[in-house]
């Protein structure tokens, strides 16, 4: 047996192998059941997005799900959809009409906005084009509504005038001046401002005091609001905004306000992801993300506002201007993957692997057993041998005590070392016996011929001692 063989066969280094197995096995399980930690770029700071994706991180931390979030915040949605783009984030608070990274895929709309244009009944501002010189309040001014204002007005021939203007504004512009929500009546009925526009929710609370008080500045408490004509051929030419209907009684039912349903087009802020986070990930983090939004509203109000984006097929989802990523199309259709599915592959190659390596050890024992066996079947041999040697001497003629004292040794060599080999594994117990025969066998051999060598020079010497006796005897003289 090499000394390699006899290395491995060592108590220690099964153990070891063992204990080395088991570490594995164990860091295989910690990889599969840690947690996943993904980067998130939230914007913009001011708006409500920011609450609602921390109270997302907190509620996954809180139920100590396989999914965790580390928020990066950011001023506007433009640098959000950047760090997305660039891969400094996993997911990121986007709004495709200013900004939209050309790898992010939709997981859920955080809130649908509509760009909702309000006066008091008696202005007579329904549609677009009555727009025209006229001076629209503006409450937060944010450069993403400014920039869906500018594009709505574009489409109606009108711009966005400077906001130093002051007097009579020129034909085909439009100017916005900053209100706060507290003067937004008087600066109706003082007409500095002749409408109020906002992109909001329409169900949002601050879109209902707004609403509120212009009805306040009207004198017969109607409000009108601007209906945005043939909507669907808007979005057609701006495919990042989306037609929103503002159903009648919407912000209030006597009166009614609206009196009937408004259309208007609008944005929405998403959540996406980047289109190489794997399904099974995403799928996780869309299910979580609805699945906690009614604990998470009790923080972030705003949360109630979350919805699954519209589509009407698999195909429609994930081929849509705006497409859904393929995990967030499992969670909607019910097709998440168990997690034999998801690392099927891994089973089956680690399944294999692990058959082959344990054939091949299995193979390596099986060797190293053939190989012990052989050697213990070799000096058995050479046993056998030696005694047909000592026996084909006797025969023919006497074994010098020199060679005899020889084999002796080489015999107990030979005991010697199938010993050894013996204790070092199992060995078949005919293989040991036929050993055991063939050492006695050996031994009595040599012994008998030990004995024999003696016997026959003491003969010799009693002969000789006879003969000189007998010469003595006869004396001096005798013939």
């Amino acid at each position: 047996m090499t000394r390699f063989g006899k290395l491995l066969l060592r108590p220690e280094i099964v153990f070891l192998a063992l204990a080395i197995g088991l570490g594995l096995a164990a860091a295989v399980a910690y990889w599969a059941s840690r947690a996943t930690v993904l980067t998130v770029a939230v914007a913009p700071r001011d708006g409500t997005e920011p609450a609602v994706i921390q109270a997302y991180a907190e509620a996954l931390a809180k139920r100590h799900k396989e999914i965790r979030l580390t928020i990066l915040p950011f001023d506007d949605v433009r640098d959000s959809a950047e760090a997305l783009r660039d891969g400094r984030a996993d997911l990121a608070v986007v709004r495709p009409d200013v900004a939209l990274p050309d790898n992010g895929l939709t997981l859920a709309i955080l809130r649908d906005q509509a760009m909702i244009i309000a006066s008091p009944e008696a202005s007579g501002i329904t549609k677009f084009p009555d727009l025209d010189r006229k001076r629209l309040a503006i409450l937060a001014h944010r450069d993403a509504d400014e920039t869906l204002i500018r594009s709505m007005l574009a489409h109606y021939g009108l711009t966005l005038a400077g906001r130093d203007i002051t007097g009579p504004l020129p034909p085909r512009q439009v100017a916005l001046v900053e209100v706060g929500e507290a003067d937004l009546t008087n600066a109706l009925t003082g007409k500095q401002v002749d409408a109020v526009v906002s992109v909001i929710a329409p169900t949002a609370p601050t879109a209902q005091r707004i609403v509120e008080r212009v009805q306040a500045a009207s004198r017969s408490r109607k409000v009108a609001f601007v209906d945005v004509e043939n909507a669907d051929a808007i979005v057609a030419r701006m495919p990042r905004l989306q037609m929103v209907s503002m159903p009648a009684e919407t912000f209030g039912g006597s009166p009614k306000v609206p009196e009937a349903d408004v259309h208007t087009v609008g944005a929405s802020y998403r959540l996406m992801a980047r289109s190489s986070l794997p399904r099974s990930v995403a799928a996780d983090v869309t299910q979580h993300l609805f699945e906690l939004r009614s604990g998470m509203a009790n923080v972030a109000p705003a949360a109630d506002y979350v919805q699954a984006p519209a589509y009407e097929s698999t195909a429609g989802a994930t081929s849509a201007r705006l497409p859904i990523h393929p995990g967030a199309v499992d969670y909607f259709e019910r097709e998440q993957q168990s997690f034999v599915e998801r690392y099927e592959t891994w089973i089956y190659l680690v399944a294999f692997l692990g058959g082959g390596i344990g054939s091949a050890f299995a193979w390596v024992g099986q060797r190293l057993s053939r190989l012990r066996r052989e050697r213990i079947e070799e000096a058995t041999d050479r046993l056998l041998a030696i005694r047909q040697e000592v026996q084909d001497t006797e025969g023919g003629g006497r074994t010098q005590p020199e060679r005899l004292a020889a084999l002796a040794r080489e015999i107990d060599d030979l005991a010697g070392d199938i010993a050894k080999h013996a204790l070092e594994r199992p060995t078949e117990a005919r293989t040991l016996s036929a050993a055991a025969i063939a050492i006695d066998a050996a031994r009595s051999t040599v012994k008998r011929a030990l004995a024999a060598g003696r016997h026959a020079d003491d003969a010799t010497d009693l002969a000789g001692q006879t003969l000189t006796c007998q010469t003595l005897a006869s004396g001096p003289g005798t013939s």
